[in-house]
């Protein structure tokens, strides 16, 4: 992982933990190296961590590997910076999922105070999403079934909203009109489940396709948005 430090921070300092897209097997922390030093300007008095975690492949599953690694590297901060900050999870794509089933499903010590979803998968159900061309590997390689309880089916255990209580964290989502991989109608599910629950959220859509919203425009407008919504939080 990379570790960003403002020049001071304290016991009340936020830490944004970024996490990398890639369809769970591929994919690498450099490819947002960017997008978070643009975030570090808005941000300048957090602490921003990029982190890579293990890939899935055939022989290793994706689930608990990468949500462990999402773990451990929250208890490595809490006993680097000897304080339990609140971590702002923020991925794109596989990263968001990551994030958003950690929050919902993993964060049994609530350490979460906001979850940024940028095109993330939400409900890996949905008929929408069963047309994602490696749909088969998400089936039978995402998540070791050894986790997985009975009675709740592969794709059900692994949808973040499955796991979305009135205690979930506030969770602001940025979809693409025209992404061929990750439908609008996942944002749709995800906003309808968080509004039975009334959790504090906020979604927008951008012009484009799955890997546009980090163009300049797209990014500018998520970016403010991200202060607005984490300056809203905080009043909640």
């Amino acid at each position: 992982m990379d570790l960003y430090f403002p020049p001071h921070y304290n016991s009340k300092t936020d830490v944004f933990l970024i996490i990398h897209g890639g369809g769970w097997r591929s994919g690498n922390k450099s490819q947002l190296t960017f997008f978070t030093l643009s975030l570090m300007q808005k941000f300048p008095n957090s602490i921003f961590v990029n982190m890579n975690y293990r890939l899935a492949s055939v022989s290793q599953f994706g689930i608990p590997n990468q949500t462990n690694d999402i773990d451990s590297v929250l208890s490595h901060l809490e006993k680097t910076l000897k304080y339990k900050p609140r971590f702002i999870l923020l991925g794109n794509s596989a990263g968001a999922h990551l994030s958003m089933i950690y929050a919902y499903k993993f964060n049994k010590n609530k350490r979460i105070k906001a979850v940024i979803n940028i095109v993330g998968p939400t409900d890996l159900a949905d008929a929408g999403f069963k047309g994602y061309f490696d749909y088969s590997f998400v089936e039978k390689h995402l998540i070791d079934t050894k986790v997985i309880p009975s009675g709740i089916s592969t794709v059900q255990f692994a949808s973040p909203v499955s796991w979305i209580t009135r205690t979930s964290a506030p969770t602001l989502s940025y979809y693409g009109k025209n992404d061929q991989v990750i439908p609008v109608s996942q944002k749709k599910i995800l906003d309808s489940v968080l509004n039975k629950n009334n959790i504090f959220h906020e979604s927008f859509e951008f012009n484009g396709g799955h890997l546009d919203w980090d163009k300049e425009y797209n990014s500018t407008f998520l970016i403010t948005k991200i202060d607005q919504f984490l300056k809203q939080a905080d009043k909640k």
